[in-house]
């Protein structure tokens, strides 16, 4: 029962974790889009979950490398 609690500590932990930096990237990116893209390009604004489907659907099509090219 203990291991159980551990666990489920653990993923509430995670989850919390996710959900925050989700929050901290997403809320910005929206404030950012609707303020600029609509004046300047005439865009619709989006909403908190358009806006951290495009930033998950950006980091899927254009990843991270981890190799140093110089």
């Amino acid at each position: 029962m203990e291991k159980f609690l551990t666990g489920l500590g653990v993923l509430i932990g995670a989850f919390t974790l996710i959900l925050i930096a989700a929050l901290i990237t997403a809320y910005p990116a929206m404030l950012l889009w609707n303020w600029l893209m609509p004046t300047i390009f005439g865009l619709t604004t989006l909403t908190f979950w358009q806006t951290l489907g495009l930033i998950i659907l950006v980091h899927i099509v254009f990843p991270k490398s981890s190799s140093n090219k110089n």
